[in-house]
Formats: structure tokens, sequence, C-alpha cells
């Protein structure tokens, strides 16, 4: 391959190093010049905190900036974790998308990226294509375990659960599926995805990695129950990996599947949504799980959402208006 062919150097410049031992706070710097700042930069929150070289474990939260337990778990581990403690490396980013988690959103506002569909990315692209690159290219290959927070945001309110994919390498979905038993949060889920491409989750799968992702609640906001989950997962999760010494803090968990496109309901109609079972709930397939009344007239009949198949309310839309297009409900199936 000639230079002329060779990829384009991240522009991401790491003010920590990664083969350092001890506690290290810094930054991913990436270059952004904008109106306010001829020679801004973005400045990512990391932490690295090594202690020999044992595994190494990539922790992430704010993928979407609307979701908080993993931030604030992060955050509180970054802060907390001594490295006489570790053995191996964390590397902590509390909010991937750091624009987006700045302004609220789920997206970020600099260029309307989608963290979560922008991988592998791309040195030469937009903010937040260089960022997904920088973790494609810089970050994943130096991960042995790799965990990703996630929740509803502000659309969407699930069951907190931990999660792993049904994968073509059954020894890698094994290794996703104990790592999800050790992060012990109420439910646990084999998770089949509808729409991979982009995602963060696939290109860490792609290399062979160990991956473990979350959705622990939503409303664009964290309950008491929900951060403790995230901060008991975490802690469990680096101990089932070795590089935290001790027992795991294991507490009950029910597994359930996705197994099929037909978990998911989608609104055809917009309006007003009325909820028609909790999440939890057991349904059954053809049950009425939510209604859309049209909010432009009184006298018309809300249109139905049915259960495509049997089993328990998963997540559900969150804000009390919905639009044609959007996610209603999830139904998973109890194993």
């Amino acid at each position: 391959m000639t230079s002329a062919n060779l990829p384009a150097p991240s522009p991401i410049t790491p003010t920590v190093d990664f083969d350092r031992n001890g506690v290290q706070h810094g930054f991913l710097r990436l270059p952004y010049s904008r109106d306010d700042s001829a020679w801004g930069s973005v400045m990512i929150p990391i932490a690295v905190i090594r202690n020999g070289n044992g595994p190494t474990a990539l922790l992430t939260g704010g993928n979407h900036g609307d979701e908080y337990e993993g931030p604030i778990a992060l955050s509180d581990l970054a802060r907390t974790l001594d490295p006489k403690d570790v053995n191996g490396t964390v590397i902590i980013i509390p909010a991937m998308n750091y624009p987006a988690f700045r302004a609220g959103t789920r997206t970020s506002p600099i260029d309307k990226g989608n963290m979560n569909r922008s991988f592998p990315g791309r040195p030469d692209g937009t903010v937040t294509q260089k960022i997904a690159d920088y973790f494609t290219r810089e970050l994943l290959p130096r991960a042995d375990v790799v965990l990703d927070f996630h929740s509803g945001g502000k659309t969407l309110d699930f069951l907190p659960f931990a999660a792993a994919h049904i994968l073509p390498d059954k020894a890698q979905e094994a290794r996703g599926f104990d790592a999800v038993k050790a992060f012990s949060a109420p439910w646990s889920m084999r998770m089949l995805e509808i729409d991979a491409v982009g995602m963060y989750d696939t290109t860490v799968e792609e290399l062979g990695k160990t991956f473990v992702t979350t959705e622990l609640g939503g409303g664009g906001t964290a309950s008491a129950e929900t951060i403790r989950i995230a901060k008991r997962g975490v802690s469990n999760f680096l101990r089932h990996t070795g590089i935290l010494s001790g027992d795991a803090e294991l507490h009950e968990t029910r597994w359930i599947d996705m197994p099929s496109a037909d978990c998911f309901s989608f609104a055809e109609d917009a309006g007003m949504i009325e909820t028609m079972a909790d999440l939890g709930d057991r349904v059954i397939a053809g049950q009425v799980i939510a209604r859309i009344y049209p909010i432009g007239r009184t006298g018309a009949a809300p249109a139905e959402i049915k259960a495509r198949l049997s089993g328990i309310l998963a997540a559900r839309h969150f804000p009390g208006l919905v639009s044609a297009g959007d996610c209603a409900a999830v139904v998973a199936v109890l194993e």
C-alpha cells in the first residue's frame, strides 16, 4: 500500500499515556474550528487507571447524550478506583459523544451525528465520525472487554437490563452472556439487533471483543435504583474479567430474549399515546398494548397497537405525544 492509500491519521490527541501505571485524568482533544473559537477543540474527558499488564477494559457511557446512568456510574468510578486494586488497565470515557452529552441530546448538536450509527468512523469526516474513528483504530485494539452503558434517553423507558448479542461465533457469544450474568442487572437480555449498521456494538464484536451493553431506564433522567444497578454492575463486570479482585455482588436476574423484529411495535399514526400495559407486565400476542388518540379533534377513535408476540413489556414510548414511525413498545420473551 502506498502512502497515498494509507488512511489519514486521527486528528484526536490524548493527553493521557495509556501505558503508564497509576491514575490519569485527561482528555481526548479533537480540533474543532468554529465561529467562537478559531482554534477550538472538543475536549472529551477520559480516565486511565493502570497497574501492570493484565487485561484492559474499555468502559463507556454517553454514546447518546441524553442517557445518564452510565456517565454517573463511570464518573464515580473514575474518581474512586485505586490502581492498587487493579490488575491491568481500565479506560473510562463517561461521555463518548461529548457534544451531545453537553447539550443533553441524543445526537450531536454540531453535526447531528448519532454516535451509535457512525462506526467505524472517518478521520476526515464530521466531528462524530472522527470520534468514532479514534475508538475504532486507537482504543478498541487495546481493549479485551468493552462495557457500553445505555438507557432509553428522552423517548423510551426500559426495564433495567444488561445485554449481549446473539452472534455467529458461539464462543464469543458465550463470553458476552457470561459477562452479562456477572453484571447482575434485574433483567438479562439475549439481544438480536434489527438495525446493526454503523453501531459501536457491531464494530467491537467484529474485532472479536467481549461486549456488554445495557438499557437501564429512560425518560431523559436516572433514578437512584438504576444508578445503583449501574455502579454495582460495572464493579461486577471488572471482577468478572479479573481486573478487580474479589467476588461479584450477584443479585437475582431474569433472562429474556429479543428473538426477532416481532418484538418491536411502531406507531403508524401521530397523536397522544395511551400505554395499556406497564413495564414488566405479561402480554399475549394480539393484545392491545397502546392506543394513539388523534389530537386535532374530539370524537375520533384511537388507533390500536397490538403485541405481535407473547412475553413481557420490556420498553415503552416515553413522552405523551408520539409521531408516526416512533417505536411505541418492545415485547421481550421470557426464558
